[in-house]
């Protein structure tokens, strides 16, 4: 008698993308879906990343919340957007801020990048398969987070890239943006 087999189990790797710079033009904090300006080929890529068996989970810091600069009611539309619009399979956020001026959101936390919470939660949701995955961003906090998780890192040029970055970063690629990723998967 064969094994039983249940797909379900099955592990499959994700594309973890910060969104601004990434999937959106970078215009500092956001807040609100007439000022998202997803780049034309984000929904492309997405396809071709999810053709090629990944999953596509945004990872992204959304500090605007603790800076009462926009609410979560509000990200929750614009990631509802992007959702809807280039077909990305989830979206986590961090809303937290040690400088916030928001009280509840005022903390140092494990889900702001370069911390891993967000990706781990993905990971248990997901049934994720971390050796075959890949964080994509444009800053070195996204770089750090992808190395602290395991995954495979690629920096674009897309966003912020390699003239602003904060922190001096080795990622396992260096891109211009999104769709020169795809080759690489």
């Amino acid at each position: 008698m064969g094994l039983a087999y249940n797909v379900m189990d099955k592990k499959r790797p994700a594309v973890f993308l910060d969104r601004d710079g990434v999937l959106t033009e970078e215009k500092g904090y956001v807040s609100a879906i007439n000022e998202l300006c997803i780049f034309a080929y984000a929904g492309e890529c997405i396809a071709k990343i999810r053709e090629k068996g990944y999953y596509s989970i945004v990872i992204t810091n959304q500090s605007g919340i603790a800076r009462g600069l926009f609410t979560e009611n509000d990200l929750h539309e614009m990631n509802q957007y992007l959702q809807d619009a280039i077909g990305i399979d989830a979206v986590y956020y961090c809303p937290h801020h040690p400088e916030g001026t928001v009280t509840q959101y005022k903390k140092t936390c494990e889900c702001r990048k370069p911390g891993i919470g967000l990706l781990k939660q993905a990971q248990r949701d997901f049934n994720i398969d971390m050796s075959r995955s890949y964080m994509i961003g444009d800053r070195a906090s996204d770089i750090v987070a992808g190395q602290k998780a395991g995954v495979k890192t690629i920096l674009l040029e897309s966003g912020y890239g390699t003239a602003k970055l904060e922190a001096e970063v080795s990622p396992d690629y260096v891109c211009n943006d999104l769709r020169d990723v795809v080759a690489i998967l």
